[in-house]
Formats: structure tokens, sequence, C-alpha cells
């Protein structure tokens, strides 16, 4: 029961970082303090789904095909997630 459970949350946050897209096709999603908040907020997604995927993927001892998928894409798109965030911060403290 606890796989399936890891796997149903690896599945949705896998798919989660993707409604950002809806997201921002309104156009207070683009005005520009509101468009930070929304990056920043998807970007510790991102993160979090990392970390939970890497976390869930040791906790089980023999994981399946779709686990290790999860896992790979939820690491990149946590290294995606650490990069945007650099380059804000970056940007902005500039």
């Amino acid at each position: 029961m606890k796989a399936k459970t890891f796997s149903i949350i690896n599945i949705l946050l896998l798919f989660l970082p993707w409604t950002i897209l809806l997201l921002r096709l309104n156009d207070w999603a683009l005005a520009s303090p509101t468009a930070e908040i929304l990056i920043g907020v998807y970007c510790a997604e991102m993160l979090f789904g990392g970390v939970f995927s890497i976390y869930s993927y040791l906790k089980q001892g023999k994981s399946s095909k779709l686990m290790q998928v999860c896992l790979v894409i939820n690491v990149l798109y946590a290294a995606a997630a650490l990069f945007l965030g650099a380059w804000m911060a970056l940007t902005a403290w500039m």
C-alpha cells in the first residue's frame, strides 16, 4: 500500500509543474511581483518533488520502472528549479 501511495504522489508531482503554463495565460500572472512569486512557488514545488522522489525511491527497497522514471524526471525538475532560483536571485541582486 505504501508503494502505491508513493507512486501516486510521484506521478502527481510529475505533472504539477506544467500547470504554470495554464496560469501564465492570465494577465495577472504576468505582472511583475506576481510573476516572481509564482515562479518561486513552482521552483519550491519542483525542489520538493525531487527530494520526495529521492526519499520515496530510497524508502522502497525494490522500485518499479514507473518510480525510476518519476525519479529521473523529478530530479531533473529539481535541478532546473535550482538553476532558475539561482538565476532569479542573481538578477535580483544585480
